[in-house]
């Protein structure tokens, strides 16, 4: 007696980005390891500032607003990073009992649906960002975070955060043509 495996969705690789992202997801994928990396600085700059502070007396000004920001834009790039590799929460609830016509659908709808979320965030962000990076004369100045030592992480951040959203929304648009196509 042979079974049949019809319904059964092939195993895919863990390390990467799934094959309907595209050579976006690919390259989302690589740069990664830019914020991995961020994120140990991030690590490094704490253990140097407590050292500093504990040990000899002498903290620093730019330590915290630092490491917040190197987070902080690390779990920015992480909605986009996870976007790439599948790897969101999901409810699986009903989704893992489609088939996999059905499951291809679905996917099509939330990859449509979560580029339209990600584009009116997108949109959103642009607002946010016209007033933290330009003057009311129009000129460019990012907004500071108004501390001793007044770095432009606020501005930058908030830059940050549309880029990423306006990747995420052609990221979700590869991903809602490949999964229609039947690409993997």
């Amino acid at each position: 007696m042979t079974e049949d495996h019809t319904d059964i969705t092939p195993p895919r690789d863990e390390g990467g980005p799934i094959p309907e992202a595209g050579w976006l997801g690919r390259a989302i994928d690589r740069v990664g390891i830019v914020f991995a990396i961020g994120i140990i600085i991030a690590m490094l700059i704490l253990i140097q500032e407590v050292v500093l502070r504990y040990f000899f007396n002498r903290p620093t000004i730019w330590a915290h607003e630092t490491t917040v920001f190197l987070s902080g834009v690390a779990f920015v790039f992480g909605g986009l990073y996870c976007t790439a590799r599948d790897s969101h929460i999901r409810v699986v609830l009903i989704y893992d009992q489609l088939g996999p016509k059905l499951r291809r659908a679905f996917d099509v709808v939330i990859s449509i649906v979560c580029g339209l979320a990600a584009a009116m965030f997108t949109w959103a962000a642009w607002i946010m960002v016209s007033r933290a990076a330009f003057t009311p004369a129009g000129d460019f100045r990012l907004e500071r975070s108004g501390s001793a030592w007044d770095p432009v992480y606020p501005g930058a951040i908030k830059v940050f955060l549309m880029l990423v959203l306006g990747i995420m929304t052609v990221q979700f648009a590869i991903l809602a043509v490949n999964y229609a196509r039947g690409r993997r």
